[in-house]
């Protein structure tokens, strides 16, 4: 098996830690970044929970041009956690990933991966010495994250959900393929989901050049992935499996169940996150205090590594700093009891 265990460190500040999982003899990958300086009382923390196909060193901790999104964070008073799932990154990979690919069910499915986050979450807490943190999570992300939080309310304080999957309707008599434990995902792979949903007309939002370096570290988070022929990275089709569902009308979680504010953020050409997804999407975070669906001109599924990464993050400290709601002047329940005296 190939030793995932040895993380490159992307910032002098970084801290790793290698956690049990919920599934025995497995570790999990965890990276923090201390915030530069604290905003704010409270010691406020996020963890970024990344998507169906690279992990956070490549996503929230990746620098283009020198600055990347947890950079921005940090320096908003966020301490940054970034967790790897099982199969990703630097956590363990699944026994069964050693196996041929149509001999097991997909791997790291929203329930699998919310026992992880579950994980991650309590050991930030005791690190920490704080009581609640928020989430960032991208594309599939959403899925886990959302079905932990429904569980564990008290825990949460934000949710930002950054290109979310929605639920759509199923087709008459269609039912969602089923689909192998894992597949390699190549650079070929990778560059064509990033540039498919740009219109023709449209100048890039990525360029090559910022992906081409991108591609490199990709392709170091698996140390067989220059071996294969083409180069690629094994990865686990839990979240494919379960995207596909939630086009079947079979979503992972129930939205209802979040209790904590949530904010949708998404790009104007993103494929998988359509207006409809996202309306219904919005609507059905019903218990949410509140809610925000934040749509950005000229991003992808992709938009936290293009041009308009910048509105992103912007958008996404905006709420996470949690002062959105007017406070209740101390007056207004002194008022109410003379009204009834």
């Amino acid at each position: 098996m190939a030793d995932f265990s040895t993380a490159p460190q992307l910032d002098p500040r970084e801290e790793h830690f290698r956690v049990a999982g919920p599934r025995r003899g497995m570790s999990l990958f965890l990276r923090f970044l201390p915030a530069t300086k604290t905003l704010s009382r409270s010691r406020r923390a996020v963890l970024y929970v990344h998507g169906a196909t690279f992990p956070s060193a490549l996503s929230v901790a990746h620098r283009f041009d020198g600055r990347s999104w947890r950079d921005e964070l940090n320096e908003a008073g966020f301490h940054v956690w970034g967790l790897d799932f099982y199969g990703f990154g630097h956590s363990d990979r699944y026994p069964e990933m050693d196996q041929p690919a149509l001999e097991n069910p997909p791997l790291c499915v929203a329930t699998d991966a919310a026992e992880q986050i579950e994980v991650a979450v309590r050991f930030i807490l005791g690190h920490q010495n704080i009581e609640r943190l928020s989430l960032i999570t991208h594309s599939w992300g959403s899925m886990p994250a959302g079905l932990f939080a429904g569980q564990h309310i008290a825990l949460i304080d934000r949710m930002v959900l950054f290109a979310p999957i929605g639920r759509r309707e199923q087709r008459r008599h269609e039912q969602p393929a089923s689909l192998p434990a894992w597949r390699t995902v190549t650079l070929e792979d990778q560059w064509k989901r990033f540039v498919e949903d740009v219109p023709a007309h449209e100048p890039a939002v990525l360029s090559r050049v910022h992906f081409d370096e991108w591609g490199e570290r990709y392709l170091d988070s698996d140390p067989e992935s220059r071996a294969r022929d083409p180069s690629g990275v094994k990865t686990p089709l839990g979240p494919f499996s379960e995207i596909v569902k939630a086009w079947h009308g079979q979503l992972a979680y129930d939205p209802a169940a979040v209790r904590a504010p949530v904010a949708i953020i998404r790009g104007e050409w993103d494929g998988l996150m359509l207006d409809d997804d996202a309306r219904w999407l919005f609507d059905a975070f019903t218990r949410a205090p509140t809610k925000r669906d934040i749509k950005i001109s000229r991003g992808t599924h992709l938009m936290h590594l293009e041009t308009m990464r910048f509105a992103l993050w912007r958008e996404s400290i905006n709420f996470l700093q949690g002062d959105d709601i007017a406070p209740t002047p101390p007056w207004t329940e002194t008022r109410s009891k003379r009204c009834f005296q």
